[in-house]
């Protein structure tokens, strides 16, 4: 029933779909997160207009498929005129992979600000008054003062959405961004194996996100052991 013999011929498809599917998921988790950053803190702006158009965003981005949002930007994006060049180092696959990064940071970026927003609000006001007091505005306060204990506050929650970013971007391959679920549907049609394939892509998720988790994990506790 189960055959992996085509594994020893075919792993190079399982190594391009690992480097993409970890490219995909640095390059969404660092803009995510500035995105992220910039969406809490116009939640938490007195401007009203900021503030509701950053609760329209989040709304709509967490009430909606990622995959309806993928689509949206591949698809859409080329209609407005936005266009990316191909480039000689990633080939044909440079549209298509911005696409993918794009979608995928916008989605994160909704639940992050929420995580951000989270941690700021664990952070004791008594921060904040006393970074005024000092003669500190309310800018400098958060940037000194309150988002570097938010940002401590949340690292778990913060690597917990890494992980999830990995497993979910499995779902650019309807665009054809060569990651691993792609790379095992294309051996899925080559060694005419419907579930070999999908097994070893299984594994190699799991390897990917249980390290990843690990390494978040000493990681944090390193910054536990520096506070103490």
């Amino acid at each position: 029933m189960f055959d992996f013999s085509f594994f020893t011929k075919y792993y190079p498809f399982y190594i391009d779909g690992i480097k993409n599917t970890v490219v995909l998921a640095v390059f969404t988790v660092i803009l995510g997160f500035f995105l992220g950053l910039v969406f809490c803190l116009m939640r938490l702006s007195k401007i009203h207009p900021l503030r509701w158009f950053a609760v329209a965003y989040i709304e709509f981005i967490r009430g909606t498929p990622v995959i309806l949002q993928i689509y949206i930007i591949f698809y859409c994006l080329p209609m407005i005129g936005i266009e990316f060049p191909d480039i000689p180092l990633f080939g044909d696959d440079f549209p298509r992979f911005m696409a993918g990064v794009i979608a995928l940071s916008i989605n994160s970026s909704a639940y992050t600000a929420e995580i951000i927003r989270s941690g700021i609000q664990s952070v004791d006001l008594g921060q904040m008054e006393a970074a005024r007091s000092l003669g500190m505005s309310h800018g400098m306060s958060m940037k000194k003062i309150v988002i570097p204990q938010a940002i401590r506050n949340i690292l778990p929650a913060l690597g917990n959405e890494f992980v999830i970013i990995i497993k979910e971007s499995s779902i650019v391959s309807v665009i054809g961004i060569a990651e691993i679920m792609y790379q095992s549907s294309v051996l899925r049609g080559i060694t005419y194996q419907p579930l070999s394939p999908l097994i070893v892509a299984a594994v190699l998720y799991f390897i990917l996100t249980f390290a990843t988790s690990q390494l978040l994990g000493l990681f944090e506790r390193r910054m536990k052991r520096n506070e103490r």
